[in-house]
């Protein structure tokens, strides 16, 4: 199973900044890739981006730039960080490793004035 719990979301503004959380089993964290997900209301799920587990990184065109993933190997969590949020930026994100199915909740974004 994956054990992962997204935490951080809410309501920003149009060029606003939030940080999301994932919080990884020990099991799980360090060993494999982890991803940042997100989903737009009928939209598809696409992939963010990614971090191994030495701390490379790789992002969709469309967040380059704007956001950064990083982890915290002492805390077992892995972080979103967005800045100048879209509207097109909205949608459920989920932290997964890539190439799993057991999704969790995620948490919602919202960028709206």
């Amino acid at each position: 199973q994956v054990q992962l719990v997204e935490s951080g979301g809410g309501l920003v503004q149009p060029g606003g900044s939030l940080r999301l959380s994932c919080a990884v089993s020990r099991r799980i964290f360090g060993i494999y890739v982890m991803g940042w997900y997100r989903q737009a209301p009928g939209k598809q799920r696409e992939l963010v981006g990614t971090i191994t587990p030495i701390g490379r990184t790789n992002y969709a065109d469309s967040v380059k730039g704007r956001f950064t993933i990083s982890r915290d190997n002492a805390k077992n969590t892995v972080y979103l960080q967005m800045d100048s949020l879209k509207p097109e930026d909205t949608a459920v994100y989920y932290c997964n490793v890539p190439g799993w199915t057991n999704w969790g909740q995620g948490t919602q974004v919202t960028v709206s004035s």
